[in-house]
């Protein structure tokens, strides 16, 4: 047995079913309450052509103690098929939720209690939620429908138009109390940082923002595209008020989570080569983490307990999609599973695993189109994650 890949098996149940269907989007939102009773999603008629901007999604939550059915809170012509509407539970309070939506001519938050249906309106859509509830990371999702097709919003113009880097554009910080917002990285200053021959001809933009576990700094990255759609990316690291900002040493950033208030797990390039690598933030510290054992670009999340990686990779040959747990401690690979993507939902439509914990780290919920339709899965990893160093469940077998 090679015990860096020991494939097994969990327990994997369907949460929602047709005929409408269901996700929830990106890999790094709470999707359970504080409780773990609830858990979001949102409900389209559709799945297979991009969003347009009338279409409406709704937001529902599902009692996992009672009929499991889907509730609708709320509805949202804000969304797309990579990331959703930013839907999360509201750090900080037991009974509110946030997510973005449109009103007239603005993209908005909206923070809404589910139990007494009370609404507040942010001026800003937001990307990241801070830890505390206190701030949140905003940027230009018209720009991004542009640039980034199937992360962005429709239904707005840029605003911008033909301006490359535009200095009025970038990264954005509110405090979610008062609304109170402002510019805090723009993209001509980002343009004109040792700019490359491409950066020069190219038209640039950010995306992927996320705060660190203590709301310190966030990461972003800084992307361009030439007239011939060769991408760029920056990777960057920056206090909450603008200072301190330090360029991750890597290139091709993709997916990436904080391990911890000082280190970047992302999937990216050096001089190595593409791997997860092990970044420490205000330094040049950068290491190949789980070399040959992750070795396909994924979601990444590290568990509550910091002992797991819990990742996916894209479609294999055969239009499979594994689901991995990747345990730290002895360098070990558990596949919990292989599911099948359907080949209808590929670029903008596609439909990603975008696993992500429960708070208590026991159960994953995912996306998947394996039975037809897009759908949210709940899969019990308690067995897995309760596995010291060393030891490994007494059936290893795989199964599809």
């Amino acid at each position: 047995m090679n015990l860096s890949q020991v494939a097994t098996v969990v327990p994997v149940r369907a949460l929602t079913s047709g005929p409408e269907h269901h996700f929830f989007g990106y890999y790094d939102k709470d999707q359970w309450d504080p409780g773990g009773r609830y858990i979001l999603g949102m409900q389209t008629p559709f799945c297979g052509r991009p969003v347009a901007a009338t279409d409406i999604c709704l937001i529902g939550m599902i009692d996992l103690e009672g009929a499991r059915e889907f509730q609708p809170l709320a509805e949202t012509t804000a969304w797309c098929w990579q990331q959703g509407c930013m839907l999360q539970w509201m750090p900080g309070a037991d009974s509110k939720i946030i997510y973005n939506h449109r009103i007239g001519d603005r993209f908005v938050a909206v923070i809404q209690d589910v139990t007494t249906g009370e609404k507040q309106t942010l001026p800003r859509p937001i990307y990241s939620v801070s830890g505390d509830g206190k701030w949140a990371l905003s940027l230009n999702f018209s720009r991004l429908a542009v640039k980034r097709p199937g992360y962005g919003y429709e239904g707005l113009p840029d605003g911008w138009g033909d301006d490359a880097a535009p200095e009025q554009d970038g990264v954005y910080v509110m405090e979610i109390e008062t609304g109170n917002h402002h510019l805090l990285v723009d993209l001509a200053e980002l343009a004109a940082r040792d700019p490359t021959e491409i950066m020069r001809v190219g038209i640039h933009e950010v995306n992927h923002l996320l705060f660190n576990p203590s709301a310190t700094r966030f990461i972003f990255l800084h992307r361009w595209t030439d007239p011939a759609r060769i991408v760029g990316t920056r990777m960057y690291t920056v206090n909450l008020d603008g200072t301190g900002r330090h360029l991750v040493p890597i290139d091709d950033a993709s997916h990436f989570i904080w391990s911890s208030d000082d280190e970047i797990l992302v999937w990216a390039e050096t001089a190595a080569g593409h791997h997860y690598y092990l970044c420490r933030d205000l330094s040049s510290e950068v290491s190949i983490f789980a070399d040959g054992v992750l070795t396909d670009n994924g979601h990444c999340t590290v568990s509550p307990d910091r002992r797991w990686v819990l990742t996916d990779e894209y479609p294999d040959a055969e239009r499979y999609c594994p689901l991995i747990l990747y345990r730290i401690a002895d360098d070990t690979r558990f596949t919990l599973g292989r599911f099948y993507s359907m080949p209808e939902l590929t670029g903008v439509t596609r439909c990603d695993l975008h696993p992500r914990w429960s708070r208590d780290g026991k159960t994953i919920c995912f996306d998947s189109s394996h039975e037809g339709s897009r759908q949210m899965y709940i899969a019990d990893v308690s067995a897995i994650v309760a596995l010291e160093p060393g030891e490994f469940p007494p059936d290893g077998g795989f199964r599809s």
